[in-house]
């Protein structure tokens, strides 16, 4: 029998899923989040349910947020079922679905005064955010804030009418100042190196643009906590909503599919109080800086690594890829001879191991995680997980040979068809100018590399643009599949 999820229909889920043991008129709000999304609620909201049943912090309750046109299907389908979404934890032999209800409100996406009036409440003293790499306002390249976005002008000649996340903090903040409210504190989860500190940057520097004053308030009160997140969350479609309501009778209108592996690792500095998410398995340190750069180098560079040829090899699942030997082997062979040597030790962590656990995390076949997922967005995602470790070796004399094929393969990738004449749809935001740089790089790779936003000096290195086109030229004469096989012949 087919269940529709609601705080009426719950006592029905019994057997089922496992359910909230809180109360859920029992929770208030203590933290606003941008960027209502899969990751988030299979993550953060995650955590927060975990400890809720135990009975504690019960103040710390959601309170979502949005700007987006995108943001507004996902709040009304969690609206109709009172915020409550059901998470499918999956692992190679099972599969457990639990409900959370960390999240008891969603403000209507794009009305600013209410967001406001919400960032200006006591009650919030944390505002936290997954509104994906590409949200900062940042120069790919050099990682620096950029002010001369138009929507960060747009923010500072209207500061009481913003429409980006950063302008909305800044409103909410102000009003807090003017009312001698303490800060909250801002705690971004999303990957990027050292997010509290692009974070900070991005709010404190567009406060420069229109009150410095403010701007130097926000830089002495308020908190931007550096933090690590990790779990393997896809997007949602029919397949996943079929695969609950087929195995475990249930109708979510917008459920959520995950690993069972969940990391968190965040520096303490919340001096508006925080929920005890020690004892729920969050890990706090003092310096985040070696967890957030294996995590981002080894996991999600090797995302990097597996997307674009797994694409262009008409690839779907990223299981599918890892069964691959081509892609696999490419993998293993970039990771362990140029990625991981180039990382930093981290406490308590062994480097293999952890590219090991990274390797059955990727394998697992209950995901159901795509290749174009991993692929999107990739003009923001290789400055941030593969250029990096591209630079460090570079620096350091090393070979690049791997590396560059990476970049190479995402090259050929804009172009915008697969080895077998599929056409490859946008996904990237920077799609029509990445696609004429891909086609005109066919005759000329330095055209590619010649997005010096996105590149940066690496791109002016002559050994990586040797390297780079070299494998650029045999992608379009080879094709991947044999650019793949002489790759791993020659180690």
């Amino acid at each position: 029998m087919l269940t529709k999820l609601s705080l009426a229909t719950l006592p029905e889920l019994e057997g089922k899923a496992a359910l909230p043991a809180y109360d859920r008129g029992a929770l208030s709000l203590g933290i606003l989040h941008f960027g209502i999304g899969n990751f988030h609620r299979a993550h953060q909201a995650v955590y927060l349910d975990e400890l809720f049943n135990q009975g504690r912090d019960l103040d710390f309750a959601i309170v979502g947020a949005g700007i987006l046109p995108s943001d507004k299907p996902l709040r009304e389908k969690l609206r109709q079922q009172d915020y409550l979404t059901t998470v499918v934890e999956q692992e190679a032999d099972k599969s457990t679905a639990r409900v959370t209800g960390a999240m008891i409100d969603y403000i209507q996406p794009g009305d600013t005064a209410a967001i406001i009036e919400k960032l200006a409440d006591p009650a919030i003293r944390i505002v936290s955010l997954t509104i994906t790499e590409g949200g900062y306002y940042i120069d790919p390249a050099s990682g620096r804030f950029d002010p001369d976005h138009p929507d960060m002008r747009h923010d500072a000649a209207n500061p009481a009418a913003p429409k980006t996340v950063f302008g909305l903090m800044l409103a909410g903040l102000a009003v807090r100042r003017k009312a001698g409210t303490p800060a909250f504190t801002v705690m971004s989860c999303d990957n990027i190196p050292g997010n509290g500190h692009v974070t900070e940057n991005a709010v404190a520097g567009l406060a420069d643009q229109f009150d410095p004053k403010l701007a130097q308030w926000v830089r002495a009160n308020v908190a931007f906590p550096n933090g690590m997140v990790d779990r393997i969350t896809p997007a949602t479609g029919d397949r996943e909503i079929g695969i609950l309501a087929g195995e475990f009778g249930i109708e979510d209108a917008w459920p959520v599919f995950c690993e069972d592996f969940k990391q968190w690792v965040l520096e303490d500095k919340f001096p508006a109080g925080r929920p005890a998410l020690e004892d729920v398995g969050v890990t706090f340190v003092e310096d985040v800086a070696p967890y957030e750069l294996m995590k981002i180098r080894i996991l999600n560079g090797g995302h990097a690594t597996i997307a674009y040829p797994a694409a262009l090899l008409d690839i779907h699942f990223v299981h599918e890829a890892m069964e691959d030997p081509l892609v696999r082997g490419f993998l293993e062979k970039v990771e362990r001879e140029e990625i991981i040597p180039c990382v930093p030790p981290v406490p308590d962590t062994d480097l293999q191991d952890y590219f090991a656990l990274i390797e059955r995390r990727f394998a697992n076949p209950k995901i159901g995680d795509t290749v174009a997922r991993l692929c999107l967005d990739g003009s923001n995602r290789q400055p941030k997980f593969i250029l990096p470790s591209t630079a460090d070796r570079l620096q350091a004399g090393k070979s690049v040979d791997g590396l560059a094929l990476v970049s190479a393969l995402w090259c050929r990738y804009c172009a915008g068809m697969s080895d077998s004449g599929r056409v490859i749809p946008p996904n990237d935001a920077s799609h029509e100018r990445l696609k004429a740089a891909a086609l005109d790089a066919r005759d000329d790779p330095s055209k590619f590399l010649a997005l010096s936003d996105i590149f940066g000096t690496v791109g002016t290195n002559p050994v990586f643009a040797k390297a780079f086109a070299d494998h650029l030229t045999a992608l379009w004469r080879d094709g991947t599949k044999a650019t793949l096989q002489k790759f791993l012949s020659d180690g």
